[in-house]
């Protein structure tokens, strides 16, 4: 009986394990589950998509290259970054065939293009591309006459002048930028191929905090030639002090923030010769030397006896010699016009002057940018050029 049981419990187990075996083996003794239908393969998207430049292109230029493209679809993103991982700005086209950068790429930077497109149905293809923009052998060598921090008059013109001619002019414009904390307009104006200045309609409200934003350096300002400087410069305006000189009262008012100031005794340029008159018009004090040497052989076409002196709270109105200054010349202010071009104003006999005289009251007073104005004068019209004489620029001609 027991061996009978045991014969029984075996039979069972080794049922038990055919059982399983064939649980395991599948149906109908086919083979394992490999052998069953394969997988319909992945279809292919027929979007092509393009990248300009060339995948490991170098020396590219950092303006009008880099374009990405696509044929049978559409563009659905496109990602192009630095190495900072900053993403480039731009649009893809309205029938989504094509995409372009806003703004001009970095010199000297390699990007990366992602680039994903689809075809009409709906089947997605990615595309990747790296390049690098080229490295500037030339500059321009810009430079302003502003100073970081500092405070002008109301009357500050930025002028910013290049070593190098500049070609694409509106390139430059779009590269400089003014913020001001009183929402003035700030306008460009080209005297020539080196020289744009910048002013806003009328002068500056005093206290106006303004930053200047330069974008240059990966301008082609020339071909070749790039504009090197990335930086931003912010001044503020401070109070308004304008002077009016009158040639044929000879008078100076003078008004601080709108108020009367001073009147003061001047003695502006001579009648004659021409090469001594006072020019007429609108100016702005450019420095505060000091004591300085006025010397004839620096005036442009100068006539009459040659001269070289010293004079006293020098305040430069024009690089051609222009000076609002202090003189000693008892019985000349107020009465006659005997400068050499300049407007005078009553001084000591000292090389350096006086700090109460007329002259030093009027120096101590004053900031680069303060404004200058000069009437009834015989001289000619001030050049806009002239040092920041730009004010002398109707709005709609600026």
């Amino acid at each position: 009986m027991k061996r009978a049981a045991g014969r029984v419990v075996a039979a069972a187990v080794l049922g038990g394990a055919l059982a399983l075996t064939t649980a395991c083996s599948g149906g109908g003794g086919g083979g394992s589950s490999t052998d069953g239908p394969k997988k319909a393969e992945q279809k292919k998207s027929a979007a092509v998509v393009s990248v300009e430049p060339a995948n490991g292109a170098t020396q590219v230029k950092p303006k009008g290259v880099l374009k990405v493209a696509v044929a049978n679809g559409k563009l659905t993103t496109v990602t192009v970054t630095g190495k900072d991982g900053k993403a480039v700005p731009g649009t893809i086209s309205a029938d989504g065939l094509g995409w372009a950068p806003s703004e001009n790429l970095s010199v000297s930077t390699e990007y990366k293009v992602t680039a994903q497109a689809a075809d009409a149905a709906g089947l997605a293809t990615t595309t990747e591309s790296t390049f690098t923009t080229l490295t500037p052998a030339k500059g321009a060598s810009p430079y302003d006459n502003v100073a970081d921090g500092q405070t002008y008059g109301v009357g500050m013109i930025v002028s910013l002048n290049f070593k190098k001619s500049v070609t694409d002019k509106a390139s430059v414009e779009k590269a400089v930028t003014f913020e001001t904390s009183d929402g003035s307009v700030v306008k460009p104006h080209w005297f020539n191929a080196t020289r744009v200045d910048f002013r806003p309609e009328k002068f500056w409200t005093p206290n106006t905090k303004v930053t200047v934003h330069y974008r240059l350096k990966s301008v082609e300002t020339s071909p070749g030639v790039y504009g090197e400087v990335d930086s931003d410069q912010t001044f503020t305006v401070g109070r308004s002090r304008i002077a009016v000189a009158d040639a044929k009262s000879h008078q100076m008012v003078v008004k601080e923030d709108g108020k009367p100031d001073a009147t003061i005794p001047i003695s502006a340029g001579a009648t004659s010769p021409a090469s001594q008159n006072t020019f007429n018009g609108t100016m702005v004090i450019m420095a505060k030397e000091g004591t300085t040497v006025m010397d004839s052989s620096t005036v442009v076409n100068h006539e009459g006896p040659d001269y070289k002196v010293e004079m006293p709270h020098a305040l430069r109105l024009t690089p051609t010699g222009t000076y609002v200054h202090g003189k000693y010349a008892p019985g000349v202010f107020g009465h006659t016009n005997t400068s050499h071009g300049c407007i005078g104003l009553e001084d000591t006999s000292a090389k350096d002057g006086s700090p109460g005289s007329s002259a030093g009251r009027f120096y101590d007073s004053a900031m680069v940018g303060d404004v200058v104005t000069v009437q009834n004068s015989v001289g000619q019209q001030v050049r806009p050029d002239n040092g920041m004489s730009g004010w002398n620029v109707a709005w709609d001609k600026w």
